[in-house]
């Protein structure tokens, strides 16, 4: 949409007085930054595979991987409540974007190498720690180029490309997992080579286009300076905050694949090894959930996200039985949900917020989610432990809840 800011300030980036001419088109863009996303999810994502079972071998209870994995999603949300600020403050969004991606890079092959339980936890709430560095920051950057490419289809592109990623991390730890006896040490070990290459390719893209602001403006619209920040006064649109609490909503209720693969590995259904397949299978039904509601958001708008609330109570209600294909299904279900969330979500909040206050948006947008992410992990664990109908039951009621909330929120088109 058309943003109503017209103040000085940079959504760009540093340094100021940086060409506004991009050296790419906003496509090639999306498609390189997708591509280092590719390799980022490579990492985390065959990190977050086996977070479960690796918690589990080293003694911890469901409820504890609950907290833990619902602690991790809390870091990586919640903390954008500080860093999406202080990007739009320093106008330094590449920075932000490279420490934050370079964080993960190293925190994930060390988690292989502890057999200690509080640090493989404080590890696996560390690499969470770097997407909350990085993530407003990215969001804004991207988020100039889909202004045009168009909203939904740029971040579902984005977000299906770095899925690819996200199926081939699992699917190597899988490999190594079964080449080494079910050694955790290697299995994240060979995760430091896409992080490397990652960072590099990100290095070149920054390169490249040092200011991607220019991609949103036009012949009516001049490229703002990047020697100002934000108006401070400025007020978030009343639409956004309810458009958060919907989002929030939907996170309480939606239980972490932490606690699902803890469910797979607890009862026998799956072996360790397999634990991470089914997991690619997920990103992959999150790649195609992505495209399809990227595309239609741009064509019908927000009433498409009526389908997340549905997902996630879908979600307990298979993945928590003792048949293995029910499982299966709902771990699919859940991949698609997370789909949606990376995306469509995303690109409603850059529809929602003037560009100015863009980063400082997604950093409260993450922090409220956030929150519900720790919230859903804590109760997921807990009523998992205790009974799995009531979970089942909870987490319906949260949905409903949720939906009620959609239809509450009128997000402006583009």
């Amino acid at each position: 949409m058309k943003s109503a800011d017209t103040q000085p300030a940079a959504t760009g980036t540093e340094p100021a007085g940086s060409s506004s001419r991009p050296g790419m088109s906003p496509w090639r863009f999306v498609m390189a930054f997708g591509t280092v996303s590719l390799l980022m999810d490579f990492v985390y994502e065959g990190a977050r595979s086996i977070t479960g079972p690796l918690l589990a071998h080293l003694g911890a209870s469901a409820l504890v991987v609950g907290i833990v994995t619902g602690a991790g999603e809390a870091a990586a949300l919640g903390l954008r409540l500080v860093s999406g600020p202080l990007a739009d403050r320093t106008r330094r969004f590449w920075t932000w974007t490279i420490a934050g991606y370079a964080l993960t890079a190293a925190t994930v092959p060390v988690l292989g190498l502890t057999g200690v339980l509080w640090v493989a936890c404080a590890l696996v709430i560390a690499e969470r720690v770097g997407k909350a560095v990085r993530s407003p920051a990215k969001d804004t950057l991207l988020s100039h180029a889909t202004a045009a490419t168009g909203r939904g289809r740029g971040f579902a592109v984005h977000e299906a490309i770095d899925q690819v990623g996200a199926l081939l991390g699992p699917l190597t730890v899988a490999g190594v997992l079964v080449l080494s006896g079910d050694d955790y040490g290697p299995a994240l070990g060979v995760l430091a080579l896409p992080g490397v290459a990652a960072l590099a390719l990100l290095l070149w893209l920054r390169a490249r286009v040092p200011d991607p602001v220019a991609f949103e403006t036009t012949g009516d619209d001049p490229a703002p300076s990047s020697a100002a920040g934000p108006e401070p006064r400025q007020r978030l649109p009343r639409a956004f905050c309810v458009y958060a609490a919907f989002t929030a909503a939907t996170l309480v209720g939606f239980a972490t694949f932490g606690v699902l693969s803890y469910h797979l590995v607890a009862r026998h259904l799956l072996s360790t090894a397999a634990v991470p397949v089914l997991y690619a299978a997920a990103m992959a039904a999150d790649a195609l959930a992505a495209l399809a509601t990227g595309w239609l958001y741009d064509r019908y708008g927000a009433r498409v996200l009526t389908v997340l609330p549905l997902l996630a109570a879908a979600v307990p209600a298979l993945a928590f039985t003792n048949t293995l294909w029910l499982v299966v299904l709902g771990a699919l279900l859940w991949g698609a949900a997370v789909g949606v969330q990376e995306s469509t979500l995303r690109a409603t909040v850059a529809d929602l917020v003037p560009t100015g206050r863009r980063a400082t948006a997604y950093g409260i947008f993450a922090g409220i989610m956030g929150a519900a992410a720790l919230a859903g992990g804590a109760l997921a664990g807990a009523l998992y432990d205790v009974s799995i109908p009531a979970l089942i039951t909870t987490v319906a009621a949260i949905q409903a809840a949720a939906l009620v909330l959609l239809w509450a929120t009128r997000t402006p088109r583009t």
